[in-house]
């Protein structure tokens, strides 16, 4: 099973540039993208230091309505929110085995 570390070290450049393009994208619209942003570069930064990241998936799942695809968004932004989602899953799977 890959670790959220391993998870979202393969999808880095996707991930960071989809944060980025759908701030640019939504963020009208979409406010709490900003967010979305900020907390997944700092979830990629605890997942470096080998911290906890219980705490930040909590915050991205508050931010995003737990990982809610609005009506109006482009396929980009629900990329964005699933794999998200899967490494909340793969953090969640991991603290249960533990």
């Amino acid at each position: 099973m890959n670790t959220v570390k391993d998870y979202l070290d393969e999808r880095h450049d996707k991930l960071d540039f989809y944060t980025k393009a759908i701030t640019n994208a939504h963020g009208q619209n979409h406010p709490e993208v900003f967010d979305v942003r900020q907390e997944y570069v700092q979830l990629c930064l605890a997942a470096r230091n080998g911290d906890n990241l219980d705490n930040n998936f909590a915050k991205l799942r508050k931010t995003t309505d737990n990982y809610a695809i609005p009506s109006d968004v482009c396929p980009v932004f629900e990329a964005t929110y699933h794999m998200l989602a899967s490494a909340d899953s793969i953090n969640q799977i991991t603290a249960l085995n533990k």
